[in-house]
């Protein structure tokens, strides 16, 4: 039997727009990930990149259940000695909302060339507006 491979075309791949107003960090982040690396199509093959570009609006809007508004911290490392920072979801938030989106999709795709080829086609937008009009992207359904 033969292993069928899928023949990836980058100028056929789709653009997709989700907006997060309102939706769960972590089944917004399940949906983006999957969308991603290509699971939601017939032609998913785990060890190539067939999935789609995927452009998230409305980022500061994204609803965390619980107390992880004020609890969750996320810790950056610099390499030195003490040189560990700690950040709140909340302090996040105001400074850079696309973060908190971006970190919880990069820790649902693959630590590898893959993942890291991956992430390159997640866009993640503040607002409501983004600059991808002309590749005419694809509203995703939401969950609510």
């Amino acid at each position: 039997m033969k292993t069928y491979l899928p023949k990836v075309d980058l100028e056929k791949r789709k653009w997709r727009v989700i907006d997060a107003d309102g939706q769960r960090l972590g089944q917004l982040a399940v949906r983006v990930a999957n969308a991603l690396r290509g699971k939601d199509k017939p032609t998913y093959t785990p060890h190539m990149d067939t999935g789609s570009f995927v452009v998230v609006i409305n980022a500061e809007k994204v609803v965390l259940s619980g107390k992880k508004e004020q609890q969750k911290q996320y810790m950056s490392y610099s390499g030195w000695k003490g040189g560990e920072k700690y950040t709140s979801v909340s302090e996040l938030r105001q400074k850079f909302p696309e973060r908190i989106i971006a970190r919880a999709v990069k820790g649902m795709i693959p630590k590898n060339r893959l993942g890291r080829r991956l992430l390159t086609k997640l866009k993640v937008y503040r607002g409501p507006e983004h600059p991808h009009q002309a590749q005419r992207p694809e509203p995703m359904e939401a969950l609510v």
